[in-house]
């Protein structure tokens, strides 16, 4: 999982989610990453979950801004190339408080906090997790797909 600002989402998706950088303290757990690995992004002060990718490349090192932090020297270095699978358009996505508490990955924080499960840049799933959020956002893609053809 990817927590991303809004800002940082756009980004990715002015790239056409063609690319995802990671920030450089999460170096190795990018260098674990392979084509077919799946991520799922979390919007952070929106708190909801938006869309899922599949990672088609290694990591590589690349320094062109594309992304932005509070940290000058923070330029989002270690990428990965990816394949959009789903997407959700911002009044669609997922809440994270309507579905945190079926996740295994939140049961690791006592329930009052479990906000803190989405605290940080990168996070390892399950996968039980990860389907079961990719399952919710392909209903949800559904559902606003019937509406537009119901309204065009």
């Amino acid at each position: 999982m990817v927590v991303s600002s809004p800002d940082n989402f756009n980004r990715t998706r002015e790239h056409g989610f063609s690319i995802q950088g990671i920030k450089t303290r999460h170096k190795n757990r990018v260098a674990t990453m392979h084509p077919g690995d799946r991520v799922l992004y979390y919007i952070t002060g929106r708190m909801a979950f938006a869309a899922t990718v599949t990672v088609t490349s290694t990591m590589y090192e690349d320094h062109t801004p594309i992304w932005r932090t509070d940290r000058r020297e923070e330029d989002y270095p270690y990428r990965v190339h990816i394949r959009l699978d789903q997407l959700l358009e911002e009044p669609e996505w997922v809440l994270a408080k309507h579905i945190a508490y079926r996740l295994e990955y939140v049961k690791k924080w006592p329930p009052e906090h479990w906000t803190l499960a989405f605290q940080g840049h990168l996070h390892q799933l399950p996968r039980a997790d990860f389907n079961l959020l990719e399952d919710e956002i392909v209903r949800l893609a559904r559902r606003q797909r019937s509406k537009d053809a119901v309204a065009g």
